[in-house]
């Protein structure tokens, strides 16, 4: 992912502390930690070849990556499906990859329909792709709908319109990009509110030349991560253990769901930042998550710098 990427020199001259917990929070946590709360780890593809070797064995084909994937992660930020409409078919042949697992595809809306002209007018393709993403059956995790960097509060009620469209017996979270949606205390609490009142989650996303976009703000009492490190510079790790504090706190607090995906710039090292989120998410939240296994011993599984 490019979205937010700076320089390495400009890394160590960014605040990455996380926001301070809003008061808004309190409206969707019960308080009350729920002991049967779910945890998902996972990336945004598996069609990786530079895991090959690494978390992938040696000359494993791209049509094989994904029965290895469901060894390592408990699912995917699906972004396959953002750049084509896939159908019940195909969708089920990936399911069958996760039969018997405790596994999640969480499919991002197709473009068409997001990112190419108005939201108005899109119920055919929409549909089209609803269609096809339900063929996951129990293994459909959550939607992600992501909105252009360009779609401004501007197109508010366009927004709000496309969002009350969408089926209510499924679970959608929404990313927005554009700054306005953040820095306006008005549009942002509106927006948030809107999302609280029709049951639609807010993505959060942690990018290092962005932050206004990691805003701490739960609509439904899930979240849904996107967090973008840099490599295995020394703030990846800083930046995980100040989530592992904040995750914990919400599921003390009533978080029923969790998805945190991990994402970076080069993303031929997110296995070895995963094994270090979850090792330390484990320990401290006495929980058993799957981690990736590395092939050989070449790779730490712990701080790399």
């Amino acid at each position: 992912m490019e979205f937010g990427r700076v320089t390495e020199n400009e890394l160590n001259l960014i605040d990455f502390a996380l926001p301070q917990d809003p008061a808004f929070n309190k409206a969707v946590l019960t308080g009350k930690k729920n002991k049967n709360a779910r945890v998902y780890i996972g990336c945004a593809k598996w069609g990786r070849t530079e895991w090959v070797g690494k978390i992938y064995p040696l000359k494993t084909k791209e049509k094989d990556f994904l029965q290895h994937y469901v060894q390592h992660y408990n699912c995917i930020e699906l972004n396959a499906t953002h750049y084509k409409i896939y159908g019940a078919a195909g969708i089920s042949k990936w399911a069958a990859h996760a039969k018997g697992k405790d596994f999640l595809f969480c499919p991002k809306m197709y473009q068409g329909v997001t990112h190419r002209g108005s939201l108005k007018g899109k119920d055919f393709i929409t549909s089209e792709f609803l269609r096809g993403i339900v063929a996951f059956e129990e293994h459909l995790g959550p939607v992600f709908v992501q909105v252009s960097d360009s779609f401004s509060p501007n197109r508010k009620q366009e927004l709000f319109d496309f969002l009350l469209s969408l089926p209510k017996d499924m679970q959608f979270f929404l990313e927005v990009r554009h700054p306005n949606w953040f820095l306006k205390d008005e549009i942002r609490e509106e927006l948030f509110s809107f999302l609280k009142e029709n049951n639609v989650g807010i993505v959060i996303t942690d990018t290092a030349g962005r932050r206004e976009c990691c805003h701490m703000h739960l609509t439904v009492p899930k979240t849904f991560i996107r967090y973008v490190g840099n490599s295995l510079h020394a703030t990846d790790y800083t930046r995980i253990d100040a989530w592992i504090e904040r995750m914990k706190y919400w599921m003390d607090k009533g978080l029923n769901e969790l998805y945190f995906f991990m994402h970076m710039h080069d993303e031929a090292t997110s296995p070895e930042l995963t094994v270090y989120l979850v090792d330390k998410m484990n320990a401290e939240c006495k929980l058993n998550l799957i981690k990736p296994t590395f092939i050989d011993n070449n790779h730490s599984q712990g701080k790399l710098f």
